[in-house]
């Protein structure tokens, strides 16, 4: 006999009924009401989206900070990779800690102080070296705010909404301000007052949320470990579930997808296509709108139908953004429409990195296991996929890139055919259909 625990829920099975990962029974009920899930999701999003405003307001303020600081492509290279590589660290280890603890809430207001003050430090940056020290910091203290707070939205949110919730935690806020509001306002202020103003200001939001979250969000009650439970969950024990194998092979593959796409779609689109550097801006720009509706859309369709179908389906929508980009010559208003379809596959980010995995793993190690899946994707996608990338684009040009992540997408649909489904209403269908009387009996 071998215990499946799965949040929420406990299920005793024989080894042959292990294997499947299915779980039935609930272990507890959510405590608080609608609209304390509501704040606390709402909260969280927005906390997120000043995550990647920081993140991304190097990206948005290098064309004045490169000339200022001498930097070389080598330089932008390195930055980007090293922000990523203590992303990935930091959110494992500290996510860990935060498990250990049972705090989680400490360890979250911790990280969102320290990464605001990274945001006035990369302002003060004179040198290379002080700008990516600010820059390890920041990936090491930005890197656990996902794990932590979706752990959060798993212990709080109604399991019939997770998938929406989660979704819209990890997409919209970080969609909204990350690709919409960051670029306008920190371009705008860099204009007018300078680049350094412009970091300063950007680490104002975060003590803000900061507030906000120590005020109205609550430590969730700890729930009861099994008996006999481990204190920690260790690589060994987290990958002997398949769906955590899974899910961390498409973090691989669709964060690859995202990274090549920001690094050289727009390089694509003016040197080999042509496009106005303008129009390649809105563009760009139609994937974030995308991304920012498919927080909604794909996860809340998870609920539904299932994770497991969403998850296979959608990223072969993946397809048809660097098809279009190198075949379609027509009108930019009609490629924007399949950049927006193309991009889709976006909303299958909390998916891989949350849902499944939060419905996968023992209630006390989520933030763990969560970590672990955003770590694997971001180091060998986040920090090497671009440069592998890059030396393709080099060896037989930027069509290369877009070639790479066309079988990315192809890829990524494939390995999730491996999953066992999660959802909870499609585990009780399932529970349904063994439980019916046989006619006739």
């Amino acid at each position: 006999m071998r215990k499946i625990i799965m949040l929420g829920e406990e299920h005793v099975t024989t080894e042959q009924e292990a294997s499947s990962e299915v779980r039935t029974k609930p272990l507890r009920t959510v405590k608080r009401g609608p609209v304390y899930q509501f704040v606390l999701v709402g909260l969280l999003s927005l906390n997120f989206g000043i995550v990647f405003f920081d993140r991304n307001a190097l990206n948005f303020l290098m064309p004045y900070v490169q000339p200022d600081l001498n930097l070389t492509n080598t330089h932008i290279g390195i930055l980007a990779s090293a922000l990523s590589l203590t992303w990935a660290i930091a959110g494992l280890l500290i996510s860990a800690a935060s498990d250990k603890a049972a705090n989680r809430k400490g360890f979250l207001l911790v990280s969102i102080v320290v990464f605001s003050l990274c945001s006035v430090l990369s302002g003060l940056a004179t040198s290379f070296l002080m700008l990516l020290g600010a820059r390890l910091l920041m990936g090491a203290a930005e890197g656990p705010i996902n794990p932590i707070s979706q752990t959060l939205v798993v212990r709080e949110v109604d399991p019939r909404h997770r998938g929406l919730a989660m979704g819209v935690m990890q997409n919209f806020g970080s969609n909204f301000f990350g690709s919409f509001v960051a670029p306008v306002v920190l371009v705008a202020i860099a204009a007018a007052w300078g680049w350094r103003n412009a970091f300063f200001l950007a680490g104002i939001p975060g003590i803000v949320t900061a507030l906000l979250i120590w005020k109205f969000i609550d430590e969730p009650p700890e729930e009861p470990k099994p008996e006999g439970g481990p204190d920690r969950l260790t690589l060994k024990e987290a990958f002997s579930y398949k769906n955590i194998v899974v899910c961390s092979v498409v973090s691989v593959l669709l964060v690859s997808y995202l990274v090549i796409t920001w690094a050289f779609m727009p390089l694509y689109l003016t040197q080999v296509k042509g496009v106005d550097p303008g129009v390649m801006s809105w563009l760009m720009g139609t994937l974030g709108i995308s991304a920012t509706i498919g927080s909604f859309v794909v996860a809340g369709l998870s609920d539904r139908i299932g994770r497991k179908p969403v998850l296979v389906a959608i990223p072969f929508l993946g397809v048809i953004l660097p098809l279009g980009a190198m075949f379609f010559d027509g009108s930019p208003w009609v490629l924007a429409v399949i950049f927006f379809f193309g991009w889709a596959l976006n909303g299958c980010f909390p998916l891989f990195m949350a849902t499944v995995p939060s419905e996968t793993i023992q209630s006390a190690h989520v933030a763990t296991a969560l970590a672990l899946v955003m770590a694997t994707g971001e180091v060998f996608g986040g920090v090497l996929s671009p440069f592998f990338a890059g030396v393709a684009a080099d060896l037989w040009g930027l069509s290369a890139p877009l070639w790479i992540i066309f079988g990315f997408a192809i890829a990524a649909g494939t390995c999730a055919t491996a999953l066992t489904e999660t959802a909870p209403i499609k585990r009780a269908q399932a529970q349904a259909s063994t439980t019916e009387p046989t006619p006739g009996l």
